[in-house]
């Protein structure tokens, strides 16, 4: 009867189905995301809300990369220093490598989960980023530097849109447009002021910001495809940069006079790169938590209202030459950041429309025409 109708019988042909959960000490598959707390310098940020998850993380960037920026421009201001960023890249890569093995060392799971090839990819975008940006430093001003890095948030979306598809409201292009304006704006005064200005350092900075765009998208996608942890991605990508930046000075010849100059002053050269890398791999470590936790936009945007307050504080301990209209361009960054910051949170920050402005003006005018009245 079932064959007469073509009904097949499993009766006989029964396939099983077996689904086996892996066991901790087991490898998952890279694309299966387990439920892991997720630690940042022995902190477990996990057994806390979103709200506080974000604060924590907040604090940590400002207080550890504020103090990043005191002792970057310090090393820098040092005279006769100004030709070596790129040995202090290789110091920084060499002390960020230590630190991100010992953490890793004090971890439980001590595997890698994100493939080879993709750390070698992350590895070229942060030599780029941190390379590029610390030998610009020989030809600007440090305000002029970091002004450049706050408007980070222009190819962060370019790079989202063409490495992850994402689409951008109006909110956040009007914001990268302010960015953009704030960042012209201050370049050219900082032109006029400005007595070691060089169009050199606009492009290492330029270069270095789009490197630093794109690596806040590929370090996202990597670890929530693969869930690695934020020490895994310190140990591989600046262990892998280190041999880069090595192999570059060597070829070049720039390793000798970097060394010998760096032995003549070791306190103010290794010492002060010492406490450097320990504050920014620190600073580091709360950025890769942003990012996995919240997303590379919002990470830029904290990260860029950090260095809003950096320029402040460069003036403030550091003399240099002074204009008001790297006032009036910083608040035009400031504003752009603010308008990035709304359209994440347009559901609770409610800006009045234009028919609520003209409500409220004829309101006004209204209250006064009855005063005069009476």
């Amino acid at each position: 009867m079932s064959a007469k109708y073509g009904l097949v019988s499993y009766n006989s042909s029964r396939k099983h189905i077996s689904i086996s959960i892996p066991s901790s000490t087991e490898v998952m598959s890279p694309h299966i995301k387990s439920v892991e707390e997720l630690r940042v310098l022995g902190i477990n940020l996990s057994i806390y809300s979103s709200p506080t998850q974000f604060m924590i993380c907040v604090a940590g960037v400002f207080l550890f990369y504020l103090i990043y920026g005191y002792l970057q421009e310090l090393i820098f201001s040092m005279e006769g220093f100004k030709p070596f960023g790129w040995y202090l890249t290789l110091i920084q890569f060499g002390f960020y490598s230590t630190f991100g093995l010992v953490e890793l060392q004090l971890t439980q799971d001590k595997r890698r989960r994100i493939p080879g090839k993709t750390y070698m990819m992350i590895a070229v975008l942060t030599v780029g980023t941190m390379g590029l940006s610390n030998t610009s430093l020989g030809y600007l001003n440090y305000p002029t530097q970091v002004i450049f890095k706050c408007c980070k948030l222009i190819p962060v979306m370019i790079g989202g849109v063409f490495i992850q598809g994402k689409r951008y409201n109006v909110a956040d292009v009007s914001a990268a447009l302010c960015m953009s304006l704030g960042l012209i704006w201050f370049t050219l005064a900082d032109s006029k002021v400005a007595p070691n200005f060089n169009v050199t350092g606009v492009l290492l900075i330029s270069l270095a910001l789009c490197a630093d765009a794109a690596i806040g998208n590929v370090q996202e996608k990597a670890m929530k495809l693969h869930n690695g942890s934020n020490s895994e991605m310190v140990l591989y990508s600046y262990s892998i940069g280190f041999v880069y930046i090595l192999t570059g000075l060597l070829s070049v010849g720039g390793l000798g006079p970097a060394v010998a100059f760096c032995s003549e002053h070791p306190v103010k050269t290794y010492g002060y790169a010492f406490l450097f890398s320990l504050t920014g791999y620190f600073g580091i470590s709360f950025v890769l938590a942003l990012i996995k936790l919240f997303g590379a936009l919002v990470a830029v945007t904290v990260t860029t209202g950090r260095k809003a307050m950096t320029v402040v504080l460069s003036f403030m301990f550091f003399a240099k030459p002074f204009t008001f209209q790297y006032i009036w361009a910083g608040l035009l960054v400031l504003f752009g950041i603010f308008l990035n910051v709304y359209s994440k949170n347009s559901d609770k920050m409610k800006l009045p429309s234009i028919k609520d402005l003209k409500s409220w003006v004829l309101t006004g005018k209204k209250v006064r025409f009855l005063s005069q009245n009476v």
